[in-house]
């Protein structure tokens, strides 16, 4: 084999789950067909559940520093500020839930971040590297590259778009909708004229031009401009094209866009792959579901299926666990795909806020096959839920979960004895959790709760511990 797995595609979902295989020891190629990474701002907004998932990966701090929060809405009318407009619906401080509302950051600087952790850990991103050919057997993949050697894997993930090459090779079929056939310019610009304190909206005006918003990029000199356009209108992606939108549109002169560094049209659409699995051939990212920027959920939703299929490929491949684990990342994260993409698509259509529900913090898996509640009376905290963050006996319940390892917290209870890969903290009282033993699981869900450890072993022996 050439190495354990190939990841096609280095966007955010192919780059978080190199990151997740590297820290596991497990030998992974991320390849990508571009020369380079994404150039574009396109998923700039980090929801707090997926800022957990960075403060595990080891790159909360550089993605905070390259950021800032989202900037209140202003809406123009004729030159005018004539209001603010607040996009997402607050959110109050808790001691379990240490990140409340979205964090802004361009998806290219994003990237580059998951690239350099995953050069830091030992991996590498092959770039010029598109895949033409697929080929399973009974113990591997092999993949055909335009140019290049083929390489042989032990399992393959697709992440590489909503395009898919990999899902077309798989025969996989997506079924959704276009959710507004209008189309969509973005564009990265440097503009003059606006301030950088505000998210600056200019409505429809009566002459018959459409939306127009240019939002400050937080950590750059960077506005991202978003125009919308009758059906059936040929957008033109040149500086010029930009700066006849910005002038008929706004206040502001033709001149005041000085430079664009990026434009992009697309139409906003939902879709669902149909499976999310064929063989040793994983679907993650866009390539297994695409949604409406609206609501900022598909970059997100992309990097939880990296960190839910992570850990699982790392305890197949060098933790000993049975391969039938690999069944439940279908299982989990079809689901969750398919609730989040109508939640995109209610919230582009104006009929959800941007509020508690787009934060994923109550996203879980009380459903699946790996989850075990054992509890007579489970409390508010169930198996299958996000295990949240907390103090208990004074150490910080988040810093106790950082890493690839499973983690049992005993509140109240006496601990039974673990098996090495599973680290311990235990105390009296968590108002949180409550009275019991709950079991996380490496993505930071609780796997298993009882009030004792009757039958915890059996439950670890599944992950091959």
């Amino acid at each position: 084999m050439d190495t354990d797995v190939l990841v096609v595609g280095a966007g955010p979902s192919g780059l978080a789950l190199g990151i997740d295989l590297a820290r596991r020891g497990v030998a992974a190629l991320v390849v990508e067909r571009a020369g380079a990474l994404f150039p574009g701002s396109r998923g700039k907004g980090i929801q707090p559940r997926t800022m957990e998932v960075f403060d595990d990966l080891g790159v909360l701090d550089a993605i905070r520093a390259a950021g800032g929060p989202y900037p209140v809405g202003m809406i123009w009318q004729d030159g005018r500020r004539t209001g603010e407009h607040r996009m997402f619906d607050p959110a109050e401080e808790s001691e379990d839930s240490p990140y409340i509302g979205p964090w802004m950051v361009p998806q290219w600087r994003t990237q580059q971040i998951l690239r350099a952790r995953l050069e830091e850990l030992g991996g590498k991103v092959a770039f010029g590297r598109e895949v033409v050919g697929l080929t399973q057997e009974a113990d591997g993949v092999r993949a055909e590259f335009a140019s290049g050697e083929p390489v042989i894997a032990r399992y393959a993930v697709a992440a590489d778009g909503g395009r898919s090459t990999v899902r077309r090779l798989l025969g996989i079929g997506m079924t959704g909708e276009t959710v507004d056939p209008n189309p969509t310019l973005v564009a990265d610009v440097r503009i003059t004229g606006l301030d950088r304190d505000n998210w600056h909206i200019f409505p429809p005006g009566g002459d018959g031009d459409g939306f127009l918003a240019i939002c400050p990029l937080a950590g750059t000199e960077d506005f991202q401009l978003v125009a919308r356009f009758p059906e059936g209108t040929t957008v033109d992606l040149s500086l010029e094209g930009v700066r006849k939108v910005v002038a008929a549109r706004s206040h502001l002169a033709p001149e005041a866009v000085t430079q664009m560094r990026w434009a992009s049209d697309f139409r906003p659409r939902a879709a669902l792959a149909d499976r999310f699995r064929s063989g040793r051939v994983f679907l993650a990212g866009d390539a297994a579901h695409v949604h409406s920027p609206a609501g900022g959920q598909g970059l997100n939703t992309s990097v939880q299926d990296a960190y839910n299929l992570g850990w699982k490929l790392g305890a197949v491949l060098t933790g000993g666990a049975p391969a039938s684990l690999l069944d439940t990342y279908e299982e989990e994260r079809r689901p969750i795909a398919a609730d989040m993409l109508g939640l995109s698509t209610s919230v582009h259509r104006g009929q959800t806020r941007r509020g508690a529900a787009t934060r994923q913090l109550g996203l879980g898996y009380r459903d699946s096959s790996l989850t075990r509640e054992t509890r007579t009376v489970p409390g508010a905290l169930r198996a299958g839920d996000r295990a949240p963050d907390g103090e208990l006996d004074g150490v910080r319940l988040f810093d106790a979960f950082r890493g690839p390892h499973w983690t049992l917290v005993a509140v109240g209870t006496e601990a039974p004895a673990l098996p090495e890969p599973v680290h311990g903290v235990s105390g009296a009282e968590q108002a949180t959790y409550g009275k019991g033993l709950f079991l996380v699981r490496p993505d930071g869900y609780v796997g298993w709760a009882g009030e004792t450890g009757d039958g915890l072993r059996q439950y670890l022996g599944r992950a091959g511990l």
